[in-house]
């Protein structure tokens, strides 16, 4: 039998705990992350409206040249700015140029947004990019929630908005699409360097995009989906062959001095 006193500490925490259970199943930063949508085709007649103000879609930047398509909210508070500032400071060092062998397209998933807050991110960019932030294949846009929350769903991004904060959880990523629209990478968070950042334009460039060494570069190196980087194949087969090498020389050693001691013994 349950002590009366048992029942009033059970009736004293079941409210906390059933708001603990329920909090966790709606926890915006739960919600957020990337799932694994590579190869799936985007939709690219979804409107959007640019930073001047005009009506646009991503088909109209398609079909040449791949894009890089970043998901942010041009007024966030945290990891947003940075995400943008980092991915200019990385293509400003490649040889590789907006308009000529990319499109970049930032769009915005909070539908309240408007395109003088994408001029306003701009703006702040074109600080230490000029050339850049001004290129006109540089397109930030915003857009109603059923264009901008589509695009993230066929990319794979989710997000979530804390009621509490009024900010969205999400996560840091930019995405390599090829000419058509079809996802093909996805670099994480603002650890990826310049040289994944090529090789991703490269692979999404379907050979359009690159030189020919840029396009051998691609065999020494592997896309691993799970950490959104390169991998170099060279660095790892030598390494595995200085393993094995290691390993034969001590099982050689190893024979060796057991057939001295037999002799020895004999």
């Amino acid at each position: 039998m349950i002590r009366p006193a048992l029942w009033l500490c059970i009736l004293l925490l079941a409210p906390g705990l059933a708001g603990a259970v329920e909090g966790k199943l709606v926890s915006p930063f739960a919600a957020a992350g990337i799932d694994d949508h590579l190869g799936k085709h985007l939709p690219l007649d979804a409107p959007f409206t640019d930073q001047h103000g005009a009506a646009v879609t991503l088909r109209q930047y398609s079909g040449k040249r791949p894009m890089v398509v970043v998901p942010v909210y041009f007024t966030c508070p945290n990891v947003c700015s940075a995400q943008l500032a980092n991915l200019f400071m990385l293509l400003a060092a490649l040889d590789y140029r907006p308009g000529r062998d990319y499109e970049l397209v930032a769009f915005s998933f909070k539908p309240e947004e408007t395109p003088a807050d994408a001029v306003a991110q701009l703006n702040a960019l074109a600080r230490r990019w000029p050339e850049l932030a001004n290129n006109p294949a540089v397109h930030f846009l915003v857009g109603p929630e059923a264009s901008s929350a589509g695009l993230a769903r066929a990319m794979g991004f989710r997000y979530r908005l804390d009621p509490q904060l009024g900010e969205y959880a999400h996560t840091s990523a930019i995405a390599a699409v090829t000419a058509d629209g079809t996802l093909a990478r996805w670099l994480y968070g603002l650890g990826y360097q310049a040289s994944d950042l090529r090789l991703a334009l490269t692979e999404a460039g379907q050979g359009k995009v690159g030189s020919l060494g840029d396009q051998l570069l691609l065999l020494c190196f592997h896309y691993d989906p799970r950490t959104g980087a390169y991998d170099n194949l060279v660095i790892k087969a030598l390494q595995v062959g200085g393993v094995l090498t290691s390993l034969l020389l001590g099982g050689g050693i190893a024979i060796a001095v057991m057939r001295e001691r037999r002799r020895a013994t004999g």
